[in-house]
């Protein structure tokens, strides 16, 4: 028999994972966290179990279903550098893909248990129009997105063929950090624009800025930021809509407007009282001039409301992290 409390949250030790298992824990779920460490962060587990283990290895995460009778799974374990799944496709393809594929198989032979997915705008590619919505082409231009656009075909097929109940989440750009300080973000190699803006700030190091010809206002990229604590509390209502047998489905999570490059800057040098030297490089190959996603499907099925869409807030909290995240990070 499920146990109501336990979820299963595979990835629970990364960016993302980490602040959804704090907020499964305030509304009082019991966070199992599945990590095989290779990206994630022991530190950032702190509000239940950690179990530590691949998607890709069946008899683990069958180990790990049969201990803990989790009610719902997140799912959050994949490889999510753009540029690393163009170099290594068979990495990603393996990994995101194949290794979720195994965790199907391991799901449906524990039971059927709904499914929340971690993923991700870069399924639609490069817009025809702004802002995005569910009903937009998905046309991925890099392995990355492929490799996410394919689990959610696949869940598609699941509940079609086995009632596997699913909602899959695309967002759009994960910023900020928990505003208690408790967790925050912390890649290696950083490639997010916003954690690189407050590490120039600290160190007078040069941020690049890839292509100032864009056909937007001031030249730069635009991308809607949403924070990661109202990423994680959109999992937990879609996990509560699935649980009240809410029907599959895949939902933009976006604040619906956007922000430049350079206004990402300069909104930085404010927050932090500090001057970022940028240096222009020239575009990267697929970067769309414009990402900015709609979110009112959410916010109609889930009652969704983004709490920290203000981007002066954002950096606040990211900035508060940055200076006493723990050494090494």
């Amino acid at each position: 028999m499920a146990n109501a409390m336990n979820i299963l949250v595979t990835g629970g030790a990364g960016y993302i994972g980490s602040h959804a298992c704090k907020a499964l824990a305030a509304a009082g779920y019991t966070p199992i966290c599945y990590d095989n460490l290779s990206r994630g962060n022991r530190w950032a587990v702190k509000w239940g179990p950690l179990e530590i283990g691949d998607i890709s290895d069946m008899a683990g995460v069958s180990a790990v279903l049969n201990k803990y009778q989790p009610a719902g799974v997140m799912h959050f374990a994949a490889y999510a550098y753009v540029g690393e799944s163009v170099q290594k496709p068979l990495l990603y393809y393996e990994n995101n893909f194949g290794g979720t594929v195994n965790l199907l198989n391991a799901i449906l032979y524990h039971g059927i248990i709904p499914i929340v997915f971690s993923s991700s705008c870069a399924t639609y590619g490069i817009p025809n129009k702004v802002p995005i919505s569910e009903g937009h082409t998905q046309s991925p231009i890099n392995p990355y997105g492929q490799s996410k656009l394919f689990v959610e075909r696949l869940l598609h097929d699941l509940n079609v063929a086995r009632d596997l109940p699913f909602v899959a989440l695309r967002y759009f750009n994960a910023a900020g950090a928990d505003p208690e300080g408790e967790i925050g973000e912390a890649h290696d190699p950083e490639t997010h624009l916003i954690p690189l803006a407050l590490s120039c700030a600290l160190t007078a190091d040069l941020l690049y800025i890839y292509g100032n010809d864009y056909d937007t206002a001031d030249g730069t990229c635009i991308r809607d930021f949403v924070h990661v604590m109202d990423i994680a509390d959109a999992h937990v209502r879609a996990l509560d809509y699935l649980l009240n047998g809410g029907q599959s489905c895949a939902l933009n999570l976006a604040n619906n407007r956007g922000f430049s490059v350079k206004e990402v800057v300069a909104a930085a040098e404010k927050v932090t009282g500090r001057k970022i030297i940028a240096d222009v490089r020239p575009r990267r190959a697929g970067d769309p001039a414009v990402l900015i996603g709609d979110s009112s499907l959410c916010r109609k099925l889930l009652g969704w409301e983004p709490k920290r869409s203000d981007l002066q807030v954002q950096l606040l909290d990211a900035w508060n992290w940055f200076q006493k995240r723990p050494p090494g990070t």
